[in-house]
């Protein structure tokens, strides 16, 4: 597959926006290569017995598809909302296996950037998707895009249109708060 360059992406996200609906479908090849990267990263996180990263960046195209509610402004919004639409796909295997299993055997995934982890299995995944909800809206963006999507503060920041500072800022807020979410006993 080929690589495009973003504004060949945007270009085509801007007709897609105007009603061209095989904007969509010229958009995935061009970033395919992407897209499986992000597939490999989150499934490595979160692993799975039946997923590859073909199949998860093909199930995340066709969830995208269904819904057509793609309203990426760039191409590296385009890459956060197809990690969303991953991440979701994921959550909705963790429920089902919980919903077998009752969590045993769970996986264990990692919450990261370069300087913090923390080590989730299935059923924190599972939390952690609920604890998201309950964050602010831009916060939970950041989480997203940071965490599920691979993206840098800069990216993430031209995505809000806010200042890389104010990526970080958030960013620390909100996985301070998500630490003591998810973990109240380890907390002070």
């Amino acid at each position: 597959m080929s690589t495009a360059t973003p504004s060949e992406v945007t270009l085509l996200l801007q007709s897609l926006q105007s009603g061209d609906r095989a904007a969509l479908d010229q958009v995935l090849p061009r970033v395919y290569d992407e897209l499986r990267g992000l597939a490999r990263a989150q499934l490595r996180r979160h692993g799975s017995d039946t997923l590859d990263p073909t199949a998860l960046v093909h199930e995340a195209y066709l969830k995208l598809t269904r819904s057509g509610a793609v309203s990426a402004v760039s191409r590296s919004h385009f890459l956060a909302i197809a990690a969303s639409a991953m991440r979701q796909i994921l959550i909705d295997r963790a429920r089902a296996a919980k919903a077998q299993k009752r969590g045993g055997g769970a996986a264990v995934v990692t919450l990261t950037d370069r300087s913090a982890s923390l080590q989730l299995r299935a059923e924190e995944l599972l939390a952690l998707d609920e604890a998201l909800q309950e964050l602010e809206p831009r916060q939970r963006l950041i989480v997203e895009s940071r965490f599920f999507a691979g993206m840098e503060e800069a990216e993430v920041a031209e995505v809000l249109g806010v200042s890389d500072r104010t990526v970080r800022r958030e960013w620390v807020k909100a996985r301070a708060w998500l630490y003591t979410r998810l973990y109240p006993e380890a907390s002070p």
